[in-house]
């Protein structure tokens, strides 16, 4: 038999370390233990639902009253699959749940209650999707940029040569035209291509670039628009290529400017976020960035598709902001995700701050 105290480390400890969300109620139904993950779950903080009643603390569980005092009442347990919860105006969730009676050290009778976040798991095979998906559409595209590179650079010489044997100003009118066009697609492939360099990591504090990008936003920001920011100062350095991170934060907060057409509200939001798993990597600490306005929203039809080349709900637009951006944060072992509802769209760039475990 294994001895409790063999392995060295304290059971909150292991509580703490685990990717399933892990409350204990006592006899009257008061929360007395919230592991991480909970929190992470609930949105709440352990220290500030001690000895709070269950539905109070946790109201997420506030309509599943009897079925908890079935459970300690009978000392029977049961477990729910895809139980959908809902508190307010918070995000709602869908977890497999499973409770457990138990007497706790007092000889009392108790709850242990265990959720599996289904929501977390669907993320994480919809960011895999995406990933691979990304990476298929961009060999794809650098190909087709390759082959469409060499006759254009032929096409553009061409004109060149063509235009200084014209002494006709009428015919070298189409000549320039000609030229300007290419020089135009010339741009778009190298777009296509993406940088021409891997990232250039230094230690960096992820404000600095957003600070920047505030100030190059709102040198041109229409009087209809607000951009406010709610910082977490307590974020530690990151190492990050500062150019492509300006780089994408730019896009994301340009796009939310021209989503907002003239008239709303954009928030740039930093947080930190524990146990987030990005390509099937757990990390232990990752920092959020939130890029948040308060316009239309994205067509449903189109979210799905937003980080693919070529896809835009503008006419004007090129549709490759959002595919560059993605890559250059997949350059720092990172993800774009993206919410998106009429009257809220979030787009969080994600970061890992701390080592990753294998998930």
């Amino acid at each position: 038999m294994i001895a409790r105290d063999s392995i060295g480390v304290r059971p909150d400890t292991i509580l703490d370390n685990l990717k399933t969300a892990v409350v204990c109620l006592d006899a009257r139904l008061r929360v007395t233990y919230l592991n991480t993950a909970s929190e992470m779950l609930f949105g709440v903080s352990a220290r500030h639902c001690g000895s709070e009643a269950f539905d109070k603390a946790l109201p997420y569980l506030a309509d599943h009253r009897s079925k908890l005092e079935s459970a300690l009442y009978e000392g029977a347990a049961f477990t729910e699959r895809e139980l959908y919860l809902r508190a307010g105006g918070g995000d709602p969730l869908t977890v497999d749940c499973t409770v457990t009676p138990f007497t706790d050290r007092n000889g009392d009778s108790a709850l242990l209650l265990e959720f599996l976040s289904l929501d977390r798991q669907l993320r994480i095979s919809r960011d895999d999707q995406m990933r691979v998906q990304n990476l298929a559409n961009r060999e794809m595209i650098r190909g087709l940029a390759h082959e469409i590179k060499n006759p254009l650079g032929g096409l553009r010489g061409a004109a060149q040569l063509l235009e200084r044997e014209i002494d006709d100003n009428g015919l070298k009118e189409f000549t320039t035209v000609i030229i300007r066009e290419a020089d135009r697609l010339q741009n778009l492939v190298d777009g296509l291509l993406g940088p021409r360099r891997p990232p250039n990591k230094q230690p960096l504090n992820i404000h600095e670039p957003l600070e920047h990008v505030r100030a190059l936003i709102n040198s041109d920001l229409p009087e209809g628009i607000t951009l406010q920011r709610d910082f977490d100062p307590s974020i530690p350095e990151i190492r990050a290529d500062r150019e492509q991170l300006i780089q994408t934060l730019f896009n994301l907060v340009g796009n939310a400017v021209t989503a907002l057409d003239g008239n709303g509200d954009i928030l740039l939001r930093t947080r930190t976020q524990r146990l987030f798993t990005i390509g099937g990597t757990q990390h232990r600490l990752v920092a959020r960035i939130d890029v948040i306005d308060n316009g239309p929203g994205i067509p449903r039809d189109l979210l799905p598709r937003i980080f693919h080349p070529m896809v835009s709900s503008r006419a004007e637009g090129t549709g490759m902001g959002l595919p560059i951006a993605q890559y250059l944060i997949h350059l720092h072992q990172g993800l774009i995700e993206c919410e998106s509802r009429p009257g809220q769209t979030v787009f969080s760039v994600i970061l890992p701050l701390e080592a990753a475990d294998d998930d």
